[in-house]
């Protein structure tokens, strides 16, 4: 399955790229917004294509020919975005965006147990070269945390409010035997509602929760927005995309608490139209918040 880039019109039409310009893409998934930026700069402007997990990033440089250095693509995070910028001496930019969460790659292909519908190894890491047992990985949390900690993470970072009844079954499950995939994971999920009829699948809330937490996705997100005011040129523009509330009130805190540095610039998160998300379901939770620097 290919990466659709959500929300690419809006993107475009808040940035206004034009040749000469610079941007960054600090998660560059399947490279849909960082190729239609580049589209619209080149070949005098430059972009910066950000992405932790390196198998990504290799596809896309396959995708780029190598000897054109005014579009580079990195294998870090993008709470790391002043280092990159100042090693890539990229100067002062345009635009920065932020599309979060995981891509169609991360499900579909990746076979790290992002999906709940696949039986793979609990990693949920985005980078490939993690290994169960060394690094953190889902594997751990649900094998080795305490039923309490277990609980509190899939109630603060995926708002279930069966957390403590899940965490019970989980604790109560790993006692037989450890429990090693997704598909294992979300069957024992799946137990504590007694197959009830559910509009999304019962795991959804919990995979989402252990997800963001494995990979430090709100820290990681608070860490690289305060970077941004000095990295962009005045009167460029900060867009961030999110998925689920707690990203979405991160950004908007942000911009709120920071109206002496930012002129925000959707005064309500932007959201795909009804085209869009029925060729594209992902874009369905997707909110757009854009701000300027003054």
């Amino acid at each position: 399955m290919i990466h659709k880039p959500v929300l690419l019109n809006e993107i475009l039409e808040f940035f206004n790229p034009k040749q000469g310009d610079i941007f960054i893409d600090g998660t560059a998934n399947g490279g849909g917004h960082t190729l239609a930026l580049w589209d619209r700069v080149k070949p005098t402007g430059k972009v910066l294509a950000i992405d932790k997990d390196k198998d990504i990033v290799k596809k896309l440089k396959e995708k780029v020919k190598e000897d054109n250095k005014n579009i580079q693509i990195v294998s870090d995070s993008y709470a790391n975005l002043k280092n990159i910028v100042d090693q890539k001496e990229f100067g002062k930019v345009s635009g920065i965006l932020l599309d979060l969460g995981y891509s169609s790659y991360h499900i579909d292909v990746s076979g790290r147990g992002f999906s709940f519908q696949k039986d793979e190894p609990l990693i949920m890491r985005y980078e490939p070269d993690i290994e169960i047992g060394k690094d953190l990985t889902a594997y751990e949390v649900i094998n080795s945390f305490s039923e309490n900690d277990i609980a509190d993470i899939i109630y603060k970072y995926g708002e279930e409010r069966a957390s403590r009844k899940i965490a019970k079954r989980i604790v109560l499950k790993r006692k037989q035997k450890n429990i090693e995939t997704s598909g294992e994971l979300a069957e024992i999920i799946e137990e504590v509602f007694f197959k009830k009829h559910f509009k999304i699948h019962p795991a959804t809330k919990s995979f989402q929760a252990l997800r963001i937490f494995v990979n430090d996705e709100l820290g990681n997100l608070e860490r690289a927005l305060p970077q941004m005011h000095e990295i962009l040129k005045t009167g460029g523009k900060v867009a961030i995309i999110s998925f689920h509330s707690l990203e979405d009130r991160i950004v908007k805190n942000f911009f709120r608490d920071n109206k002496d540095k930012f002129k925000i610039i959707t005064k309500k998160p932007v959201v795909a139209d009804k085209e869009e998300t029925k060729e594209n379901p992902r874009a369905r939770s997707a909110k757009l918040r854009v701000a300027e620097k003054i």
